[in-house]
């Protein structure tokens, strides 16, 4: 059943939920899009047996606020490594970075109904796989997010459309050069009307402070390979609480 729009406080700035159904998107997502006004953690797990990434997820799960189940451990283990977390994490925020650029209805379909609350598409894809992801995210009332990876700026202007996507700005793993501060702007410049933005990619203690105005910080190998896993996700919810 639907649920009508809600009397939002300040708090949560404005907010529009229109049209989102408690019971299919679940409470969990739905608390997480009341919240679009606080800056979240969204934690990368990737590159390890799942499990490994559940002993990860173990340590840092009360510091972050999305757990990410990364590209290379859906390649590595298919659509069980998303119904593992998501069984053992029923009170988190499940995003599959499924990075999507081809049968969007299909992939989409598949990371919704094994656990997912959102999936990534590439910006890349065609307009038309990015209206079918978009279309398929509404229809399970989950989310889609759009990795900017490597996009023109042409490209990134016909993205506006997409206004309850994600759109995540992404610094490459083979290329950490770029300056984070410099591509949020340049990108809210190309996209002004735009709602939700996260970064990923080299993002740390160093450079934190550049990312005050992100919905989420996309954080993997920061957390995920510190010596103290759970120290050093509550150092960077605690940095990221006083931003």
């Amino acid at each position: 059943m639907e649920c009508h729009v809600l009397m939002l406080t300040k708090i949560w700035c404005f907010i529009n939920l229109r049209h989102i159904s408690e019971r299919a998107a679940g409470s969990v997502l739905l608390a997480i899009l009341k919240r679009r006004c606080n800056m979240k953690i969204q934690l990368a797990v990737d590159r390890v047996s799942i499990e490994k990434a559940v002993e990860i997820v173990d340590k840092a799960k009360d510091y972050v606020d999305i757990i990410e189940v990364g590209t290379s451990l859906i390649k590595d283990y298919g659509m069980e490594s998303l119904r593992s977390i998501r069984g053992r994490y029923k009170e988190k925020c499940i995003l599959a970075d499924i990075k999507t650029i081809d049968e969007g209805e299909y992939e989409f379909k598949a990371a919704f109904e094994n656990g997912a609350d959102i999936a990534t598409v590439m910006g890349a894809a065609s307009i038309e796989t990015l209206d079918i992801c978009y279309y398929t995210a509404k229809k399970y009332n989950k989310v889609m997010m759009i990795d900017m990876l490597q996009l023109s700026d042409e490209k990134i202007k016909n993205l506006d459309k997409y206004q309850d996507a994600i759109f995540c700005i992404h610094t490459p793993s083979d290329n950490k050069a770029d300056n984070i501060g410099e591509k949020i702007k340049s990108t809210k410049k190309l996209l002004p009307d735009i709602k939700r933005l996260a970064i990923a990619g080299g993002i740390n203690m160093g450079n934190i402070d550049q990312v005050k105005e992100i919905e989420i910080v996309i954080l993997g190998s920061a957390i995920t390979k510190s010596d103290d896993i759970k120290e050093a996700a509550k150092k960077y919810h605690d940095n990221i609480s006083g931003l």
